[in-house]
């Protein structure tokens, strides 16, 4: 089983610079901004509510980071739900298929009805975000709220937020096209969890909390 990323390197590594255009592909994302996060963990809560997770499973983690060493120290809060990676390792570790990419959005889905349980997704992810649900034997993870923000006709955003971004205290969380989030955002350094280096592409996007 690979170790989430997050737990095994400091918030150098886990949020180094990185590219943020994905081209002319459309990809529904967030951004975080880190220097206004003060880790209340609200979008934990209200993420739980939307999605009736069961105890002890939660689609939006908040990790507390620290670095440096006395008296030259920082502490940052890290939200982490589902990357939506522009290469989801889950996708390729799922041996029935139950795992895809939306084209039109880029919101990598779960198929419950076809997942099987064996929890390979789990361990191919890097950033800890597939979850095992004991109760139901299958892997779920954060959607970013498709069942609302999604037009099932059309796969297009229907206008509404994520759970998480609504209920964001601090108003540290935008949600919408990478594209356009990065250049609306342009004056604020963009980070990745991972960077370049797990390969994933990751699409959700952090604001340097030293700028």
């Amino acid at each position: 089983m690979s170790v989430p990323i997050y737990k095994e390197t400091g918030i150098e590594q886990i949020l180094p610079e990185a590219p943020v255009s994905y081209g002319d592909k459309f990809q529904l994302t967030l951004w975080i901004d880190l220097e206004y996060c003060t880790g209340c963990r609200a979008c934990t809560i209200n993420c739980k509510s939307e999605n009736n997770t069961p105890v002890g499973m939660d689609y939006n983690r908040v990790i507390y980071v620290e670095q440096g060493s006395y008296p030259d120290t920082k502490r940052y809060f890290v939200p982490m739900p589902c990357m939506h990676c522009g290469k989801p390792p889950c996708l390729a570790a799922c041996p029935v298929g139950a795992i895809s990419k939306n084209e039109v959005n880029g919101i990598v889905q779960y198929d419950t009805d076809r997942c099987i349980g064996c929890r390979y997704c789990i361990w191919a992810c890097p950033f800890g975000a597939p979850q095992f649900n004991a109760d139901k034997r299958v892997t779920q993870k954060c959607t970013l709220c498709s069942h609302k923000t999604i037009d099932p006709e059309t796969g297009q955003p229907s206008g509404e937020r994520p759970a998480c971004v609504d209920t964001c205290v601090g108003r540290v969380r935008w949600f919408g096209d990478m594209n356009w989030i990065s250049k609306s955002r342009r004056k604020s350094r963009a980070l990745r969890v991972g960077g370049t280096q797990t390969g994933a592409q990751p699409s959700v996007l952090y604001t340097d909390p030293g700028t």
